[in-house]
């Protein structure tokens, strides 16, 4: 890797796992995962992870950078399985930031850390110097602990886990939690102007994932939908795994409002970002089950299951995502190419 960094590089996309793997996987000798699962030497085990936010704008319809922070941070721990228990903040300051602005996203930080059942513990604050012409910025690093064994059965025995990206196996079923592209459509209308009437879906998905974990289901992997799409996601977990994906375009939620918004923009929904959504993978058995704990949960209600697992040797294109279309033919899915949307989150 050769030049400079791009916003391209921060989009979730092939740019940014170029960027991990040539640059920080290498000197840090680590896959550079969401969350890490740590042994603590006395056989607990606890989930780590770290995250930072830039988001223009700061304050859009549905939430802020104080709810978008906590969120983020809460879901990619869910997504190993753990219970989230500990968040620190870190605030990075322009001069001109408004404390009204600063009130705000800290309030927001506190309202969605009590929703999510977690602690903000420690924090840190800088001020720099600001960009003379543009709006100041508010930047916010977090980072989260989260304990393995931290969920109960009804009977009080705790459940371990084990969801892990390359756990997947063939007859699978792969669910989505929700409709996907809100939170990309209504932080890009707010910036051109335009009323998506839509709000974000910044969301912590604490309540969803503990049902599917106390309810009993076989969870063989989990993953958030942020930046790079679902597009993104299911071709990194189909790598991961060495299996073939097969999802239905028509099965895909989408509503209405971000259905026209992408008519009018020229938008793929697979490869808009989000805030507050999951892909889950389960075993077969478990598919229906699944699918009603999700839409019980809150901010589950337009989950959806979109398709299954494959053997790789029925395709023999192991790590590949085949979406069927509507009129009989196929898509073949890959990573985000190019830019994307930079500063969502």
């Amino acid at each position: 890797m050769e030049g400079v960094v791009t916003t391209a590089h921060g989009s979730g996309g092939s740019a940014t796992g170029e960027l991990i793997s040539d640059i920080f996987a290498k000197e840090f000798h680590n896959d550079m995962d969401d969350a890490a699962v740590l042994n603590t030497g006395d056989g607990t085990q606890i989930a780590m992870t770290t995250d930072s936010f830039v988001v223009t704008p700061q304050v859009y319809p549905g939430g802020d950078i104080g709810r978008l922070a906590v969120c983020g941070t809460v879901n990619d721990l869910l997504m190993r399985g753990s219970r989230p228990l500990y968040l620190t903040a870190g605030f990075i300051l322009e001069e001109g930031v408004s404390f009204s602005l600063l009130r705000r996203a800290a309030h927001s930080m506190a309202e969605t850390a009590a929703e999510a059942g977690v602690q903000i513990v420690a924090g840190d604050t800088k001020v720099i110097e600001g960009h003379t012409g543009s709006e100041p910025g508010l930047y916010i690093n977090t980072a989260g602990c989260g304990i393995m064994d931290g969920w109960k059965r009804p009977d009080g025995t705790a459940v371990r886990t084990n969801i892990a990206a390359e756990n997947a196996r063939g007859g699978d079923r792969i669910l989505v939690s929700g409709t996907l592209g809100g939170h990309h459509a209504v932080i890009l209308g707010s910036r051109l102007g335009i009323d998506v009437d839509a709000k974000s879906d910044n969301a912590p998905l604490t309540d969803m994932v503990g049902n599917l974990i106390t309810s009993g289901i076989r969870i063989h992997a989990m993953r958030d939908v942020t930046r790079g799409g679902l597009g993104t996601v299911l071709k990194e977990l189909a790598e991961a795994s060495g299996r073939v994906f097969s999802i239905r375009d028509e099965a895909i939620p989408v509503s209405s409002a971000v259905a026209d918004f992408c008519r009018m923009m020229g938008l793929d929904p697979l490869y808009m970002g989000n805030e507050g959504k999951m892909v889950c993978i389960v075993d077969r058995r478990d598919a229906e089950k699944a699918l009603a704990v999700i839409r019980r949960s809150r901010y589950g209600q337009n989950a959806c299951v979109i398709g299954e697992v494959l053997e790789a040797e029925e395709r023999k294109m192991p790590g590949t995502v085949i979406m069927k279309t509507a009129v009989g033919g196929e898509r073949m899915i890959g990573v985000l190419q190019g830019e994307g949307l930079p500063r969502i989150c």
